[in-house]
């Protein structure tokens, strides 16, 4: 599939974006996961406008950009988590389109949600609190973390359909993309 160079120079600039938000997300600590969410909501514009295989490229960069120049190295992981998210999301989406009922395809694609995310949210719950603290977490403190997590999915999947449905729509008619 051959880009335009306007939608090129499109995804460069937002990768640019991604990053910087990224970065702030290490040095404005107050909003760090708002700020990681929304560079992730990326490489779903990058996936709609671009395909794929674009997405994908577009993620790699960001993670490794983000990587090499964010102050906090973990966000970084964060972030991943949350763009593959996404991809995974988008790629499903697309698929579940030969499915006729509205209803049916709605159903499933929330099964599939939860399941990708929990796919990366419990190893990230169970490996990353070794990462920070030494001792034992306490069994009820990890179950009101995933409780928290299904929770933040509901939250950070409505918002990014928002975004993609409203704000990213507005702004991508005055783009001409």
């Amino acid at each position: 599939m051959f880009l335009s160079t306007r939608k090129l120079t499109f995804l460069g600039l937002l990768l640019a974006v991604t990053v910087l938000l990224i970065v702030l997300s290490g040095i404005l600590e107050f909003n760090t996961l708002f700020l990681l969410a929304v560079a992730s909501f990326g490489v779903g514009i990058a996936v709609r406008e671009a395909g794929v295989p674009m997405g994908v490229g577009y993620l790699i960069g960001s993670i490794a950009l983000g990587f090499f120049l964010a102050p906090n190295k973990l966000y970084c992981i964060t972030y991943g988590a949350m763009a593959i998210y996404l991809l995974v999301v988008e790629c499903i989406y697309d698929k579940l389109l030969v499915v006729n009922s509205a209803a049916v395809r709605g159903k499933l694609l929330w099964v599939l949600k939860y399941l990708i995310f929990n796919l990366l949210f419990i190893p990230m719950l169970l490996l990353f609190p070794g990462l920070i603290y030494a001792g034992k977490i306490d069994t009820r403190l990890m179950l009101l973390m995933f409780a928290g997590g299904q929770v933040l999915l509901f939250l950070y999947d409505k918002g990014y359909r928002y975004f993609q449905g409203v704000i990213w729509e507005r702004v991508r008619t005055k783009l001409k993309l």
